[in-house]
């Protein structure tokens, strides 16, 4: 007796088919903010240095940890596309990996803002009927319209070996008279 939970009897193997981080140049204008403090900082404690042997310069750590802690989440998030599924994984000391079925994702588009055309970069959006993650953004990926249609292929080609089909339902109650 077959349970719900056995896999379809066609399933191939998942194979890999992108996988990346989001660019840090996401983070420009925040990376830059910190070197302003930095240099505020460093200005700042240039004349009590000259009294206190330079005990000042301490504070330059903080905008130090603010972009080392920034850079490192960037970093720690890594996105996978499979042929059958998308994966999150996400955290610095307590790991998550969200999932997304690839027959769930409604609708997918491509925004490559002028600044990250620029430096070959762009965001790929989807909105999906799974109730965890109603919509996913991959922000500032590299290749982004190489991963745009790997993602249509393989939603199309994991709807086709799951045998499902999106309806659209008009929310307007029209009576029939």
């Amino acid at each position: 007796m077959p349970t719900d939970d056995t896999p379809i009897a066609s399933a191939p193997a998942e194979t890999v088919l992108w996988s990346g981080h989001t660019s840090q140049l996401v983070h420009f204008w925040y990376y830059l903010f910190c070197i302003v403090i930095a240099v505020g900082i460093a200005f700042a404690a240039t004349i009590p240095a000259l009294f206190t042997g330079g005990l000042a310069y301490l504070a330059l750590i903080i905008p130090l940890l603010m972009w080392l802690i920034r850079w490192w989440v960037t970093k720690c998030t890594f996105y996978e596309l499979t042929s059958q599924r998308l994966r999150i994984r996400t955290g610095i000391l307590n790991k998550k990996v969200d999932e997304l079925e690839l027959f769930r994702v409604k609708d997918y588009s491509m925004e490559q803002p002028f600044l990250l055309r620029l430096v070959g970069l762009g965001n790929v959006s989807m909105v999906s009927s799974d109730a965890s993650h109603p919509s996913v953004a991959l922000r500032a990926i590299p290749g982004v319209e190489d991963v745009r249609e790997k993602l249509r292929t393989a939603v199309q080609a994991e709807r086709d070996r799951r045998r499902v089909r999106e309806l659209d339902v008009d929310g307007s109650s029209e009576s029939l008279s």
